[in-house]
């Protein structure tokens, strides 16, 4: 008998998120689960949160930081989701660990029998999402890419969609239960990423070299680096340190999309 068929109200924290809604949306799509997302106390319009309810989904209204609201809420739930930001508040802004403690300790009070972190590429070391493979140096608008580690260096990507599809298969597998699971939806050298992005385009790129990025920012060197660029070379640098054993994509029964497919969207809408 399938895990899956155990776990009946599956509530997802931070669906309207750029992780969260596609999560939301594929556990709609697959129509298993009585689905609830929280949202943030005080009630507001939210156009994702009105298009998930409209899929069937329910919204209930929490105080993250307060303990008996998020065990009055959580009461009935299976499964929980979380795909808070760490920036929700400011005393606890880029900690994952401490925004989610008061949900993670009503989850445990009220019996809820998974709870699946706010994690989802929360180790660089897991890769990039598609979506956001321009913000690695890859200028559309003026054809220029900007290379801050070698070219052939390799890197993780998955896109959102499929990071919702394995969650909710994940539910599926008795060996996900107090693991982490690894996927790749693709996998690619920053040269090979240069060429998808050339042949969406049609046209040549110009390559930029810049591997002093971080030296230059941190010691307030001329030309100075934006703060963008140095958080470029930071995810360019934990990424290209992923060096799995082995990825679990075999354990599910979809194919994921490439990043082919994600370049060729963005440069039709360049």
């Amino acid at each position: 008998m399938p895990i899956s068929t155990t776990f009946k109200t599956v509530v997802i924290a931070g669906a309207t998120g750029n992780v969260g809604y596609p999560i939301a949306e594929a556990f709609l799509n697959d129509g298993s689960y009585k689905i609830k997302i929280f949202r943030k106390k005080p009630e507001n319009k939210n156009e994702r949160a009105e298009l998930l309810a409209s899929k069937g989904a329910e919204i209930v209204y929490v105080d993250y930081t307060q303990k008996d609201d998020l065990v009055k809420a959580l009461k009935g739930t299976d499964v929980i989701v979380s795909a808070v930001k760490a920036i929700r508040f400011k005393k606890t802004s880029g900690d994952f660990y401490n925004i989610q403690l008061p949900l993670l300790e009503a989850a445990k009070e009220v019996g809820v029998k998974r709870f699946i972190p706010s994690e989802f590429g929360g180790e660089y070391t897991t890769g990039l999402f598609q979506e956001f493979v321009e913000m690695l140096g890859f200028d559309v608008k003026n054809k220029t890419a900007t290379f801050y580690v070698d070219g052939n260096s390799k890197i993780y990507s998955t896109s959102l969609a499929d990071i919702g599809k394995y969650t909710v298969e994940s539910l599926k597998l008795p060996e996900a239960r107090n693991a982490t699971i690894r996927v790749a939806g693709s996998t690619e050298t920053f040269n090979e990423i240069l060429q998808m992005f050339e042949e969406a385009t049609g046209s040549k790129w110009k390559v930029v070299e810049d591997r002093e990025v971080r030296y230059r920012f941190r010691n307030k060197i001329e030309p100075i680096p934006s703060t963008a660029d140095d958080f470029r070379v930071f995810v360019f640098e934990s990424s290209i340190l992923s060096k799995f054993d082995k990825v679990d994509n075999d354990k599910f029964n979809f194919t994921p999309h490439s990043l082919t497919e994600q370049i060729n969207i963005i440069a039709k809408n360049a």
